[in-house]
């Protein structure tokens, strides 16, 4: 499953890379403008909103790493291909900022469900090893 989302992921920004122009980058695209803080901001709420939305209906951290990531690259990818489609200023360096929110939401959201699982005798990986033994 996880070359899958790995597939899937490679394959969206692989798409919009090649369909993102060098030469049609605006000279006033600044690595570091507000704009590149909001592809950031949101990317992370996305990509760690996904992945705490799907805590409830898939059991392992990594899987729901790959659909909080899935689901924010996608719409930044969505975003970028709109852009591009003459309804705006399509960037490369928009996506970046997209794909780092992403992994920093991702990853805040795993040390936050990882603090959690440590801390609750409930959901601590010794009660869950205990339970499958017994089965």
């Amino acid at each position: 499953m996880r070359a899958e989302f790995r597939a899937l992921a490679l394959g969206a920004a692989t798409l919009v890379a090649a369909s993102l122009d060098a030469t049609s980058a605006r000279a006033d695209d600044e690595w570091f403008g507000v704009d590149k803080a909001l592809h950031f901001g949101v990317s992370a709420a996305l990509g760690g909103g996904g992945y705490a939305a799907s805590a409830p209906l898939v059991r392992e951290p990594w899987q729901r790493a790959a659909i909080g990531a899935g689901f924010s690259l996608t719409l930044g990818a969505g975003k970028e291909l709109y852009d591009l489609s003459g309804h705006g200023d399509p960037s490369w360096k928009d996506f970046t900022w997209d794909v780092i929110g992403t992994a920093f939401g991702v990853g805040i959201a795993l040390l936050v469900d990882a603090a959690i699982r440590s801390s609750s005798p409930d959901r601590g990986p010794a009660r869950t090893e205990a339970l499958e033994l017994r089965f």
